[in-house]
This record gives structure tokens, sequence and C-alpha cells, in this order.
């Protein structure tokens, strides 16, 4: 089809530089507008109090999770999508977008009734101390009602963006985002509903982004048909999805599962550092969130080239990738480094000790955040090349391998110090075990090249 015509000559043709802000530029976006919603509602809540902010932090890992899901299903639905259109098999597109889309409702009705019923184990579980349990209570509890609506969304944001329709996700994206931010103020102060009306925000934007795609589906705008009749029970299309979402997911948890565990070990600290923690997670999120949105676009050019044994142009992605991912590191680390308590002061005035600790924390992690877009596009590079165990390997380094043992025992030898430099030590091993693989695969690359 014309649509992926266009992506192969993008992939194969267009100059390297172009070819990935084609691709990257739209992935980018939508990465950080899912992250928009998180820093909103933290900024704003952040005038509350400490224990009010420290709520949304210990919901944070599951709002993670939620993503999680919507990502398995929508990830793993438009990498097979995508090569359905490509083949002109456009009934089996349209069995494998139904099929993803209507598993991810019925998923997210089942973790909505769940985590309703067991929501305070779930938070107890996550950190939240006596006096964070009835703030997080009340905006878990509202934000996991709805959270079939942000399963939805991304699963329809990914598999839209798989028929080409770029324009289309990203407006329903920036209107979820912009009602998000215009909404919490007004529901959390002027309406005066506090920590509930942050969530009551997230949700309604949600519902508006739902309406749009459900406008969308019905209006027959789009190449790709959605029915009831067109689900599949069939093992393989649903082993299918699964095979390229599953690691996504995996991803989304072990992050949420590092969060959770930071929480849990700085509640022995009191209200102020499971806040300073959240609000510190949520900045380098946001940061990391380009890098994440670049490496989508950097790897379909590295696998098709790959593929086609086009090594120089293969080289030259990786080389410019390089530059512009240590470029962007570089600039964030400069402005976390000189900016923190600037920085902090947007999410809390009041309160010196979240301040102080969040601070200390935010240089901490901005030392090594230099070295993170590396980790991020050999990990991307080794997939794209199909070279699975080296590619998950590095992907599960940073968030589980590495950071899991080292939240577990650093707090114990080192109290709140081994909190705060608990990721930026698995970060600096993750980036130790990139650059050896990086090394073989690139002495590989140069003997293919000079054939």
């Amino acid at each position: 089809m014309k649509i992926n015509e266009g992506k192969i000559r993008i992939m194969r043709d267009d100059k390297i530089s172009k070819a990935l802000l084609k691709l990257s530029l739209p992935a980018i976006a939508g990465m950080l507008i899912n992250a928009f919603y998180n820093v909103v509602d933290a900024y704003f809540v952040g005038g509350l109090g400490t224990s009010q902010i420290a709520a949304v932090s210990v919901i944070f890992p599951v709002v993670q999770v939620v993503i999680g899901i919507g990502l398995i299903f929508g990830s793993g639905a438009a990498m097979s999508i995508s090569r359905k259109l490509g083949s002109n098999e456009l009934e089996k597109a349209n069995t494998t977008a139904s099929t993803a889309l209507f598993s991810s409702i019925v998923i997210g009705v089942i973790l909505a009734i769940s985590s309703f019923i067991f929501i305070d184990k779930i938070i107890i579980l996550l950190g939240a101390t006596d006096t964070i349990l009835p703030y997080a209570r009340g905006y878990g509890k509202i934000y996991l009602s709805g959270c079939v609506l942000p399963i939805f969304c991304i699963t329809m944001h990914n598999i839209v963006l798989s028929e080409g329709a770029a324009k289309m996700t990203m407006f329903a994206m920036i209107l979820g985002g912009g009602l998000n931010a215009v909404l919490d103020p007004i529901f959390i102060y002027t309406f005066g509903w506090g920590v509930s009306g942050a969530a009551i925000a997230t949700v309604t934007a949600q519902g508006i982004t739902f309406l749009l795609y459900i406008w969308y589906i019905s209006s027959s705008r789009g190449v790709l048909k959605f029915s009831c009749s067109l689900f599949s029970f069939e093992k393989s299309v649903i082993l299918e999805i699964l095979k390229f979402g599953m690691p996504v997911l995996i991803l989304q948890v072990l992050s949420g599962f590092a969060i959770g565990l930071t929480n849990t070990a700085a509640s022995q600290y009191g209200d102020s550092a499971v806040a300073a923690m959240g609000i510190v997670v949520r900045i380098l999120a946001l940061a990391s969130y380009v890098v994440f949105g670049y490496v989508k676009g950097f790897q379909p050019i590295a696998g098709y080239n790959y593929g086609a044994k086009n090594y120089q142009r293969l080289n030259k992605a990786i080389s410019l990738s390089l530059v512009w991912v240590i470029s962007y590191c570089l600039f964030v680390t400069s402005v976390l480094i000189v900016f923190p308590v600037n920085i902090m002061h947007l999410f809390s005035v009041n309160d010196q000790e979240l301040i102080s600790l969040g601070v200390r924390t935010l240089q901490a992690n901005a030392v090594v955040f230099i070295l993170f877009g590396v980790v991020m596009i050999y990990s991307t590079l080794f997939l794209s090349l199909g070279k699975a165990k080296e590619g998950s390997i590095l992907s599960f380094a940073r968030q589980g391998i590495f950071f899991i043992p080292a939240i577990f025992i650093m707090p114990y030898a080192f109290g709140l110090n081994g909190i705060i430099y608990a990721q930026p030590l698995a970060d600096l091993l993750a980036f130790s075990m990139t650059i050896y693989y990086a090394l073989q695969l690139h002495r590989k690359l140069k003997v293919v090249t000079e054939r």
C-alpha cells in the first residue's frame, strides 16, 4: 500500500538525518504528552501539601502498568498490522486490530474491578504511609475506575499510527493533554476536590480522547475496520500480538516495580522522602521520554537497512543517533545540575526537607543521565537487528538486572543515601554492559561492511 511504500522510501532513500526526524518526531511528541499527564498532576497537587503529592507518587507505578497494558495490545498489534498492510492482507489486519482493541477493553475492565477491590493493599504495598493512605486511596479509586480509558486510547494510538494516520493520533493526544492541564486547577482548587480532583481531571481528559477515537472508528476515516465480528480467538493472532507486545509490558512493569520499591524504601524516612522521590521520577521520566520516542523512529531505519545489507547507511544512522541523543542527554544533565532548586520549587515551596532531598536525588541522577541515551540506542539496535538475547538483556538491565538488587541492598548499607544512589549505580552498570556488547557488535559490522 502507498502508506508503507512511503515509509520504505524514507528508510531506504531519504537523507539519514531527514529520515530519523520524520519517523521519530511524532513518536517523541506522543511520549511527551503521555508524560505530561503525570507531571501536570504532580505540579498542581504540589500546592496541597507533602502528603498529597506523595499520594500521587505512590499511584505512579500503577499508572506505568496501565500504560504497559495499553502498549502490549497497541504496540504488539501495530507491528503485525504494518506488515499485513504491506502485503495487502487487509482482512487479516482488520482482524488483528479488532482483536487487540476489544481485548484491551476486556482487560481494562478486569483491571479496574480487581484494583478497585484491593486498592488499599495495593497502595500500602507501594509505600503509602498512614498519612498518605487516604489521599492515595481517593486518587487511586477514581483513576483505576476509569483505567479502561487510557488503555483503550494507548491501544488506538498505536494501531492508528500503524496505518499512517499520525495527524489523528497527534491531535487526540494533544487534546487530552491540554484538557488535563486546564481541568486540573479547576477541579483541584476551584471546585475544592483536592487530590481526587486531579484524578477526575485525568479521567475526564482521557474520556474525551476516548470519544474522539470512537468517532474516528465509526466514521470509517481510517484504513482499518473495527468490529466485534472480526474479533478472533485464533491462537496465532493472539500470540502474534503478545509476541511483540510482551517485552514492552515487561519494561513498564519493571519500571513500575522499581518505583514501588523506591517508594517503599523512602517511606521509612517520612512523607517528604516519598514525595521527593516521586517528583524526581516524574522529572526524569519526562526527560527520558524524548529518548524513548527517538528510538522508536531509529528502530525501523536500523532494522530495514540491516536487512537490506546496507551497512554503510546503518552505520551512519547509528553514529548520527549517538551524537544526537548524547547531546540531548548532556543538555538535560546540565539543566538538572544547574537548576535543581528551581525545578523542585515548581512542585513544593514550603517543605524544605522535600526540596533538599529532591535536589540531592535530582543531581545524583543527572550526573549519569548522559549515559542513558547510549543504553537506549544500543538496546533498541540489537532488537532491530534480530539479536533478541543481547537486546533483551540491555533492555532489562537498567530497571531490572541492576536496579532491583541495588534498591534492596543499598538502603540497608547506606540508609537514605542508598536510596538516592541506587538508580545512578544501576545506570552506570547498565552503561558498562552496553559498551561491552556495543564493541562486539561494531567489530562484526566492520567485518561485513568491508566485504
